[in-house]
C-alpha cells in the first residue's frame, strides 16, 4: 500500500468545506494556521470570518491598533499568537511591501511562524515540497509506522521531520499537506478512531499491536500550578470603574483587569480587607462584597487561577475612571468579559 495515495484518495473523498479551503491565499492561510494553532476549528472557524471581514488584506491587520486586534481575538485565548499575528503583519506590510515571502525559510522569519505554520504557508500557498508536522500529523505517522518516540522529545521532533518528507507525495504536496492533516483531525483521531472504516487499517502497525491508544508518546506535562487571583472592582457613585493594563511576559499580557490582589490561598473576607487596605490606603470604601462566593476556576494549560471578584463601593476612584460601557471596549480576558457580563445584569 502506497501511503501518500492513500491519504490523498481519502482526502478527495472526505476533506471539510472550510472558509479557507481552495484558497492559495498566503494571507488567508496564514489566519487560519495562527487561529486553529491551539483552537478547535469549529472555535476558530467565526473568529477567522470576523478577521477577514474586519481586515480583508494583510496591510489593513498591519494599520489596525494591538488593542483592536486583541479585542477582535478575545476568548480564543494564547493571546501571544494575536500579538505575534499583528507583529507578523507588519513586517509583511512594511518588510516586504505587502507580499508574503514564498520560501519557507522566508517565511520561518515572520514572527511567531514556527516549522509548522511556515511549512503549511509554503506548500498550501506556493506548492513546496515541505512536509507539516502537527498534532494531528504526530498521530497519524505514529501509529501507522509504530513510533515509540515522544513527540515532545528533541529526537522524537526531528525523527517525525525526517519521517514525515519521506512518505510525503512531493507531485501534490498542497493536496497531500491538508489530506493528511484532515485524516488525523477526522479519521484517526485521539480517542476511540473508527478502524474498521480506515484505508490504512490493513498495514497500520499500532493497529496490528494493539496500541492505538497508547500512540502517539508523550513526555509528562509541566505540572499545574495554582494561583489565587482576587480583583477590585471599583464602583463608585456615579457607576464608574477602574481597569489597568496588564505588563510584562506573564498570562493576558497588554490586555486590560480591574485592580488585582494576587494571595497564596482563598482570601477570606477579612484577609482581603486587610490585604485591600495595604494597598490602598487613600481609598475609603462605602462597603466591600464579595460577588462570587465560591471561587471561579478558570483553567489555562500550566495553570488554574481560582478568582474571586471583590465589589468596593467608594464615593470617589484611586485613578481615572471609566463606564462599565466603556470597559466592553477594551481588550480584556475573557473570564473578566464573563464578570462584566453578570455584574451587569446583577447590579444595573
Amino acid at each position: 500500500m502506497n501511503f501518500s495515495e492513500e491519504i490523498l484518495k481519502w482526502y478527495q473523498v472526505n476533506k471539510r468545506s472550510l472558509p479557507w479551503r481552495g484558497s492559495t491565499d498566503p494571507y488567508k492561510i496564514w489566519l487560519s494556521e495562527v487561529i486553529l494553532q491551539q483552537t478547535r476549528v469549529v472555535q476558530g472557524i467565526p473568529y477567522y470570518l470576523k478577521f477577514v471581514e474586519t481586515y480583508p488584506k494583510v496591510g489593513d491587520l498591519a494599520r489596525a491598533s494591538e488593542a483592536e486586534v486583541l479585542k477582535l481575538w478575545q476568548g480564543l485565548g494564547y493571546y501571544s499568537r494575536a500579538r505575534n499575528l499583528h507583529a507578523a503583519a507588519k513586517m509583511v506590510s512594511d518588510q516586504y511591501g505587502g507580499v508574503f515571502p514564498e520560501t519557507y525559510s522566508g517565511l520561518l522569519g515572520l514572527k511567531g511562524v514556527g516549522d509548522y505554520t511556515a511549512s503549511a504557508i509554503a506548500s498550501i500557498c506556493f506548492n513546496v515540497p515541505e512536509p507539516v508536522v502537527d498534532g494531528n500529523v504526530y498521530r497519524v505517522l505514529a501509529r501507522y509506522f509504530g513510533v515509540d518516540l515522544a513527540i515532545n522529545s528533541t529526537e522524537g521532533v526531528k525523527y517525525f521531520k525526517k519521517l514525515a518528507r519521506e512518505v510525503m507525495d512531493v507531485g501534490q504536496i498542497r493536496d497531500y499537506n491538508q489530506g493528511i492533516m484532515e485524516f488525523g483531525a477526522i479519521q484517526c483521531v485521539p480517542k476511540s478512531p473508527d478502524c474498521e472504516t480506515c484505508p490504512l487499517s490493513e498495514s497500520c502497525v499500532a493497529l496490528q499491536m494493539k496500541r492505538v491508544g497508547d500512540l502517539p508518546l508523550k513526555l509528562k506535562k509541566t505540572k499545574v500550578r495554582s494561583r489565587y487571583f482576587n480583583y477590585i472592582v471599583f464602583v463608585s457613585e456615579d457607576g464608574r470603574t477602574v481597569l489597568e493594563q496588564r505588563k510584562g511576559k506573564g498570562i493576558w499580557e497588554n490586555l486590560w483587569q480591574f485592580p488585582l490582589i494576587e494571595s497564596t490561598e482563598k482570601l477570606s473576607q477579612s484577609g482581603f480587607e486587610r490585604r485591600f487596605g495595604e494597598s490602598n490606603q487613600s481609598v475609603n470604601p462605602v462597603s466591600i462584597d464579595l460577588f462570587n462566593p465560591g471561587a471561579i476556576v478558570h483553567k489555562l494549560s500550566h495553570q488554574h487561577l481560582y478568582t474571586s471578584f471583590w465589589v468596593v463601593r467608594t464615593k470617589e476612584l484611586p485613578a481615572d475612571g471609566i463606564s462599565f460601557e466603556e470597559a466592553d471596549t477594551y481588550p480584556v480576558p475573557v473570564l473578566i468579559a464573563d464578570f462584566l457580563r453578570s455584574f451587569k445584569k446583577s447590579y444595573f
